[in-house]
């Protein structure tokens, strides 16, 4: 019997540095070249072989040389960081002005690496294949489609797919997890509303389209409290209205922009069209016209039930039962593995990395956001007995 967390932590001095490193010089959506040329040096220095795919994408492979039972396991990370300035006064703090791993992909590419040397070390105890897939731009577009397009889940054809993400909320030491809906949807949108400008003294000659646009702005919130059940959460935000130059100008036009959140693809699907039509509806219903733009983003992220099982026995074995911890409800925010998700039997958790002592409490996509490292090997152990257990038992 392999104990995964001992191996992790012989060597948790060199995760912490490779993490540092990361941290230190973060890059941004597709455009990762020193990340991946890091990723790459690793990997070559443990002899696993590896193979680009889609755009800034990448495939480290570890077959296992005990049986070939035609099992085949992906572990992901996603690479790239956040456009924010680092405030944080440490040695390992971003180099790169504006530049910020924010959200912790530095640890999850580094717990990656850590999975990977120690499967490649103990290949002779298992078949099957592992794939390393290492994610460009999760904080935009998603790398995730591309690499699935360019055919990363082929030859050989992934079946299962885990992946974590660091979560400092959650005490160092735990994990959550959750059956079925992890994250939201997303669906970012504009509406362009168009009036007739004038005078502010002369309204009536107008179309006013701020009057226009603030109706929508208000009814839109609506279709959340009064349209949707409120057993499934669902969000609208108004990120931005823009309109006008001066005080007594009735101005041309008004731009809205913002994101849907939904929980289920049908409420997704109601959401979207409602929005066009709450728009044009009140729109008409003033004189004036819209323009609403709706972009596809990000789907549900939805857990496969035999994937979380095998990752819940995994972290028990890892950390303990009581550290192993249900995820209460579907966070509303938005995950590109769900695209692995889509395609696969899935499982996303979150991996505690939260500390008082350490100041690792700070949120996310925040200027101070920081990991607790001692996170690091348990990440790696788990990860490792859960890929392990799926490709042995």
């Amino acid at each position: 019997m392999i104990d995964f967390l001992n191996e992790a932590k012989a060597f948790k001095d060199e995760l912490i540095d490779i993490r540092r490193d990361f941290h230190m010089h973060p890059e941004l959506g597709f455009e990762l070249p020193r990340t991946l040329g890091k990723i790459k040096e690793f990997l070559d220095n443990e002899g696993i072989e590896y193979k680009e795919f889609g755009i800034s994408g990448l495939c480290g492979i570890i077959k296992g040389e005990k049986d070939d039972n035609g099992k085949v396991i992906g572990i992901r990370a996603d690479m790239d960081a956040l456009p924010i300035e680092d405030r944080k006064a440490c040695p390992y703090s971003s180099k790169e002005k504006g530049k910020m791993h924010a959200c912790g992909h530095d640890a999850h590419s580094t717990i990656l690496l850590g999975v990977a040397r120690i499967l490649n070390k103990n290949k002779d105890k298992f078949g099957g294949t592992i794939k390393l897939l290492f994610e460009p731009a999760e904080e935009t577009t998603g790398g995730a489609p591309h690499m699935i397009k360019d055919g990363v889940l082929e030859n050989p054809r992934v079946q299962k797919i885990i992946g974590l993400h660091v979560e400092e909320k959650l005490e160092v030491g735990k994990i959550m997890i959750k059956n079925g809906m992890v994250n939201a949807a997303s669906n970012p949108y504009k509406i362009k509303v168009k009036g007739h400008g004038g005078h502010g003294a002369r309204p009536n000659t107008t179309v006013d389209p701020i009057v226009i646009g603030a109706n929508i702005v208000s009814t839109l919130q609506t279709i959340i409290s009064r349209e949707l059940s409120p057993l499934n959460p669902g969000v609208i935000t108004v990120g931005s209205f823009h309109s006008g130059t001066a005080q007594n100008i009735i101005p041309e036009e008004a731009q809205i922009e913002g994101i849907i959140r939904t929980t289920t693809p049908e409420d997704r699907k109601y959401v979207t069209e409602r929005v066009v039509q709450v728009a044009e509806g009140i729109a008409k219903a003033s004189r004036g016209e819209v323009e609403v733009l709706i972009e596809e983003s990000y789907p549900c992220l939805i857990n496969e039930d035999s994937v979380v099982s095998l990752i819940r026995n995994s972290a028990k074995d890892i950390i303990g039962e009581e550290n192993v911890l249900e995820q209460p409800n579907p966070s509303m925010g938005v995950e590109s593995f769900a695209y692995f998700a889509m395609e696969r039997d899935s499982a996303f958790y979150f991996l505690g990395t939260g500390s008082v002592a350490k100041d690792s409490f700070r949120p996310a996509h925040s200027s101070l956001f920081d990991i607790d490292e001692e996170a690091l090997p348990i990440g790696v152990a788990i990860q490792c007995k859960a890929a392990f257990d799926y490709l042995t038992l």
